[in-house]
């Protein structure tokens, strides 16, 4: 493998599409969520040990799953492991994870991935991965891997290319965040709309030239950080380098305002799990479409998720298009495919009940 090639896999994030199964102490990225015996995280590193060295590979989490980290890979070392101490979203994430690489290797190509998403095709996955690596390093620029659109997804970003018959790579026209479910239906009829998978390959130097033009701020407080990276003053820094940083995405921040951003097209059986509706789509189902991961009857019941415990016994019917989820101290009933509600579902009980139910 390549000596040159690293992976940076974002594994901070809680989850809240998925509670009450997804919690503040044990989010999504560390349950099996496929129901295979291996967590989303423990997935996403077991893949990426085929795209580079497993010493090349770097795990960004919030200090507070360290623990959870070095249980499910146990041969990351802790210089692997960097710690966020709050949440700042996905550019200062990135910024930490790439300034810290420069240090040791200022040749290096990176992957960045999500730590959540399913992949159900390793062979072609790696194949686009190998494609945009080549394409980044020959042409210096930055790289995102594009999806295939099956459907007008509105739980998606989208990116619109500039048509190219000559190259297997597109020149990024746009980027829409997840579209109104008739601007998606005009997408998928244009032909030149891929899904944003939030993978992103590019070399060491094009990523901080880009930090540097577009979020010079964040770009300010990390040069600061390669006086002190490698020594014990590292996490000290990092306390302040975060408390310092905007909570941006590198969406927002960097991938939607940089010129000649590429994109390389592909279709490997991806999924972002980011919701109970993506969950049921991707579960074996029954005769009536139900998904029924618990101890459960159901009666005259149709496409909906039935999640609980062993333990307890759920009978559930008339319901169409619902989920039931009892996990530890919650039971939620609701209509599966509403994922703003989750988001606000979420906020209600933080306000109203607590922080015991999150």
């Amino acid at each position: 493998m390549d000596p040159n090639h690293y992976v940076v896999i974002m594994a901070g994030g809680i989850g809240s599409r998925f509670w009450p199964y997804s919690r503040n102490d044990h989010p999504k990225q560390f349950l099996d969520i496929l129901g295979i015996g291996k967590s989303l995280l423990q997935l996403t590193y077991d893949r990426f040990i085929n795209i580079c060295q497993p010493e090349n590979i770097y795990i960004v989490t919030n200090e507070n799953y360290k623990d959870l980290v070095k249980q499910q890979i146990p041969e990351l070392t802790s210089d692997q492991l960097l710690l966020e101490p709050i949440r700042r979203n996905t550019a200062p994430c990135i910024a930490y994870a790439c300034y810290k690489i420069n240090k040791i290797n200022p040749q290096a190509l990176v992957v960045v991935s999500p730590s959540d998403h399913a992949i159900f095709n390793n062979r072609l996955f790696f194949s686009a991965v190998k494609k945009a690596l080549k394409v980044a390093q020959q042409e210096g620029k930055l790289v995102t891997l594009g999806i295939t659109p099956k459907r007008p997804e509105t739980g998606y970003g989208y990116i619109q290319y500039i048509p190219d018959k000559e190259k297997d790579y597109k020149r990024v026209k746009t980027f829409t965040e997840k579209p109104q479910i008739e601007l998606a239906k005009k997408f998928i009829e244009s032909g030149d709309f891929v899904w944003n998978a939030g993978i992103f390959i590019w070399s060491i130097e094009a990523i901080l030239k880009a930090f540097e033009k577009h979020l010079a701020d964040i770009a300010e407080v990390f040069e600061e950080g390669n006086k002190v990276y490698f020594t014990k003053k590292e996490k000290a820094f990092i306390k302040i380098a975060y408390s310092q940083s905007r909570n941006i995405s590198i969406d927002y921040g960097i991938m939607e305002k940089a010129e000649d951003v590429l994109v390389v097209p592909g279709e490997f059986g991806w999924s972002d799990l980011g919701s109970w509706q993506s969950m049921h789509e991707q579960k074996s189902k029954d005769k009536s479409l139900n998904v029924v991961d618990a101890n459960a009857l159901l009666y005259d019941c149709k496409d909906s998720l039935i999640k609980g415990p062993d333990d307890q016994l759920i009978v559930v019917q008339g319901l169409e298009g619902y989920l039931v989820a009892s996990c530890d101290n919650v039971l939620l009933i609701c209509k599966k495919d509403d994922e703003q509600k989750f988001r606000e579902f979420v906020k209600e009980v933080k306000a109203k009940k607590g922080e015991e139910y999150l």
